[in-house]
């Protein structure tokens, strides 16, 4: 790995959907912690892992632990989204990934947010990620000062 790594951040585009819309037309506030999944999904994707296999294959999960959004600005109905996602910290056992929703017209950050994540298997007992994931897990947070250190 070299000494300037970039981090792997993914971009993901959405329209606002009617149904994600309140009666006023702004996206109800929930509708950001699933747009946060389509990013996450979209990220491991990217760094050519399927999640459905990691449950599949190696029965691991990613399970939710902890949720943060911060709501910057009212999104509309039709507006088009775009959803950054990256990798904040990896550990055996622990992923946290952060997330900015901007507008995609004007770039505009409409929200900020992460997840913390723990490695669970099929009795949703704690484990640790076998090195297959580890390692990517670990190169697409490039050099960001998260480290890849024990639970």
């Amino acid at each position: 790995m070299s000494s300037n790594q970039q981090p792997t951040i993914n971009e993901t585009r959405l329209r606002v959907r009617y149904a994600e819309t309140d009666q006023m037309g702004v996206v109800y506030h929930s509708n950001h912690l699933i747009w946060f999944e389509v990013g996450r999904v979209e990220l491991m994707r990217q760094m050519g892992l399927a999640y459905r296999d990691m449950e599949r294959e190696d029965g691991l999960f990613i399970a939710v632990a902890e949720a943060k959004c911060r709501y910057r600005a009212p999104v509309y109905y039709d507006e088009e989204v775009v959803v950054r996602t990256r990798l904040k910290t990896v550990r055996q056992s622990v992923i946290v990934f952060g997330y900015e929703l901007v507008r995609a017209t004007t770039g505009a950050l409409l929200a900020e947010g992460e997840t913390t994540h723990i490695v669970t298997n099929t009795e949703m007992k704690t484990s640790r990620l076998p090195d297959k994931y580890l390692s990517v897990f670990c190169g697409a947070l490039g050099n960001n000062g998260s480290t890849r250190g024990k639970s």
